[in-house]
């Protein structure tokens, strides 16, 4: 089975791309009947960025990221978004059968706009970039929250359309919806988002992500009194890292009261610096060879060039080209 996901580049990754994409992916490559396509997606950055020089930072340091955080890339590829062209090409012909008014029900284009990103073609086709992402590799499984939900639909429908237009052409994909981890909250307590500047960065330097930790937005609970679990941004993330007995610890230091808000950060704190340790030891042994990455990645490329290849001769033929 072939699985399927993809991350943006557009800035250093937090806990909720671990715990939302990265940690779910790592998982999924770790069965043996799986052949796991991950891609740092730069076309799709440059919605957002445009500055060449930090998107290619960008996509290296994703690249190191996900390699430190356990990815194995002796069990699928890992490549840049760009150095498969044939996934704008059949971007173009998906668009081809695409109803503009599928593209208007795009809740996603819509926050962004009401977030104050540019209007764009780019952006408001970002769909269809999408659906060609997951269709050039024959995708069996495509791990997606559920934010993300209605763009696997989306492709779904291209694809349809497309079967409908032009003969079976290409293989409809199943969503993996990931439901445990679906939002984690930020230091403000809104979804964790680099564009809401709320995030905890995963390889922070130590003093970096203390401070982060410590900017956690809490009530005004007194010390001796008994708290909320459920509604605390700090119980919510220490939940996600510590184990079911540490958990319930927690959780009745909360509801028993005598502790404040201060020493539960600093609990959160040490759990996150623990876990990351073993990560923050294979970032910097990777680090230390300079051409590792650079050998991933274009061993990636070639795969799924390989696979990308035999799909475009497959729709190329069916279209007529």
């Amino acid at each position: 089975m072939r699985i399927l996901s993809g991350i943006q580049p557009t800035g250093i990754l937090h806990i909720g791309n671990y715990l939302g994409m990265m940690r779910p992916a790592i998982a999924l490559q770790d069965l043996e009947t799986n052949e796991a396509f991950y891609f740092i997606a730069d076309y799709h950055a440059l919605t957002t960025i445009d500055n060449p020089e930090t998107l290619r930072a960008n996509s290296r340091r994703v690249a190191l990221d996900f390699l430190a955080c356990g990815l194995k890339v002796d069990r699928g590829a890992l490549f840049r978004q760009s150095d498969v062209p044939q996934v704008t090409e059949l971007a173009w012909i998906l668009s081809t059968v695409t109803p503009k008014a599928l593209l208007e029900r795009a809740t996603s284009y819509k926050d962004k706009v009401a977030r104050g990103l540019p209007a764009s073609a780019g952006l408001f086709t970002y769909p269809v970039l999408m659906a060609a992402d997951i269709l050039i590799y024959d995708s069996d499984l495509v791990p997606v929250g559920k934010d993300q939900k209605q763009h696997l639909e989306m492709t779904r429908d291209m694809a349809q359309k497309f079967n409908e237009t032009f003969g079976e052409g290409l293989k409809l994909p199943e969503p993996y919806i990931q439901t445990a981890t679906e939002t984690v909250p930020g230091i403000d307590g809104q979804k964790m988002s680099k564009s809401y500047g709320n995030t905890i960065d995963i390889f922070a330097e130590e003093k970096e992500m203390r401070k982060q930790v410590m900017s956690i937005v809490t009530d005004s609970t007194l010390v001796e009194a008994p708290k909320d679990p459920a509604s605390s941004t700090i119980f919510q993330l220490y939940s996600l890292f510590a184990s079911k007995e540490e958990t319930e610890h927690m959780r009745e230091k909360f509801q028993r009261g005598g502790s404040g808000y201060g020493e539960f950060k600093k609990e959160l704190f040490a759990k996150l610096w623990e876990y990351f340790e073993p990560m923050r030891k294979r970032r910097a042994e990777i680090l230390a060879d300079p051409d590792y990455i650079d050998a991933v990645l274009e061993r990636g490329a070639r795969r799924a060039n390989e696979i990308a290849d035999t799909v475009m001769k497959r729709v190329r033929a069916a279209v007529g080209l």
